[in-house]
């Protein structure tokens, strides 16, 4: 059995039906956006992501895709449920796109199926709502006439084709065994000897890993970045120095400790969120997960007091944001620090100028530029925020152009001794002075 269905064709969604299509998988692809079901009928890709074009073009013999789910269901073994679960204004989660595609899976229910739940919902959602919704558009019973399972993914974009051909572990939330044993022989069929942890529980156990993993990481970071507060008031100090230091430690790893100005992103934020709004609803205070939100949303406010501190009031000031999405070799701009920063400058009465090379949008009311040294040139002020390898090639003269250059580095890629040779002031988030 290798016929596999996606319900939802988002960055998770296309990614790994993209990357089971390459490995030989009879895959098809289902969205309700009829204009990105078109686009990719055409050979074009609605997200960006490294690797992913040239794997998409191995993968089409392979690979199709439709707007009409009952084709996707009839035509597949195993059906993957891969929509959005984004936050309500509260910050809990909304389910409306997993029960919508439950139920057309459904109505479409013409033999025995597995459903995996790969959408990021918490604990008791899969055999709760999903498995109901299923049960009373098809009228058939879970365990006997269909399967169901739970399958998180733990993508990072930018690695998320690396991710999906070699992932950390696998996670199986199984309904019954029979279930589980379909899921994980598939695995073990795209894996092909690549050997991986399997890790086979309960759908809410699956669940829940998918956001304790998440809290962990986020919070991870939170930590790199509030230490670099710190080392900013401390001569001689270094926030890479220091996180390189304890990662070396076992227990702790050097993974996640990047300092910057905060995280976004489609994942942390409305997790985080979410998992919050459904431990408060149990009784239980997650006070580290809500630390972590706290710190991370005043990272915009702490960088532009530092804008203030080095150049003065911010009014009519022109400022050079370089990097709009959350994260490099991404175009995804959801949740990004850089909208947040633009938000704060503007409100301080900056005028301020945007440059990305794959941002897919771009914050309100600044001004989008076509390359860094269009927006540098002019400014009173820039602030680099997204780690692009592009930026790290950027030399003090291209900053001469400014009014009177100054330069806050939230990432640490530039040289600061190059441009302090140069009479460029140049502050970097986490190194002391």
């Amino acid at each position: 059995m290798n016929k596999i269905a996606f319900f939802g064709l988002g960055y998770v969604g296309l990614t790994t039906a993209v990357a089971m299509a390459s490995r030989g998988f009879k895959v098809i692809g289902y969205d309700v956006d009829k204009a990105k079901v078109a686009s990719l009928k055409a050979g074009k890709l609605t997200v960006y992501e490294p690797g992913l074009s040239e794997t998409f073009k191995e993968a089409l013999k392979n690979i199709r895709f439709t707007s009409e789910a009952n084709e996707a269901v009839n035509e597949a073994d195993t059906i993957f449920i891969t929509v959005g679960t984004p936050s309500k204004p509260d910050g809990s989660i909304d389910l409306s796109n997993v029960i919508f595609a439950s139920r057309q899976i459904g109505e479409g229910l013409d033999g025995y199926k597995l459903v995996v739940v790969k959408s990021t919902v918490l604990p008791g959602t899969t055999m709760g709502v999903v498995r109901r919704e299923i049960e009373s558009a098809s009228n058939k019973k879970c365990c006997r006439d269909f399967g169901l399972a739970v399958n998180p993914e733990f993508l990072r974009e930018g690695s998320a084709l690396e991710d999906t051909l070699k992932p950390d572990r696998i996670i199986i939330g199984e309904a019954d065994k029979a279930s589980g044993d379909q899921l994980e022989e598939l695995w073990r069929g795209f894996l092909n000897g690549y050997e991986v942890p399997i890790v086979r529980t309960t759908p809410e156990n699956a669940e829940l890993i998918k956001y304790a993993n998440n809290a962990f990481l986020a919070i991870k970071v939170t930590f790199a970045n509030m230490f670099a507060r710190l080392c900013m008031k401390i001569p001689g100090a270094d926030i890479d120095t220091v996180m390189k230091g304890i990662g070396l430690d076992k227990r702790i790893g050097p993974y996640f400790l990047n300092a910057g100005m905060s995280w976004g992103g489609s994942c942390f934020p409305k997790d985080l969120k979410a998992i919050v709004k459904f431990a408060q609803e149990k009784g239980v205070r997650l006070g580290l997960v809500e630390e972590a939100l706290r710190i991370n949303s005043k990272g915009p406010e702490d960088v532009v007091q530092i804008a203030e501190s080095l150049i003065g009031s911010l009014k009519a000031k022109v400022v050079c944001v370089l990097g709009v999405t959350f994260k490099p070799d991404t175009d995804d701009v959801r949740e990004s620090p850089s909208f947040y920063l633009v938000d704060e400058l503007k409100a301080r009465g900056a005028k301020v100028k945007c440059y990305d090379p794959k941002a897919s949008a771009f914050p309100s009311g600044c001004e989008i530029n076509k390359s860094p040294k269009e927006c540098i040139n002019g400014s009173d002020l820039v602030i680099l925020v997204t780690e692009w390898n592009e930026f790290k090639y950027l030399n003090p003269e291209d900053f001469l152009s400014m009014k009177s250059p100054v330069v806050i580095d939230t990432r640490r890629i530039l040289n600061k001794r190059a441009f302090e040779e140069k009479g460029i002031k140049l502050v970097q988030l986490g190194v002391g002075v």
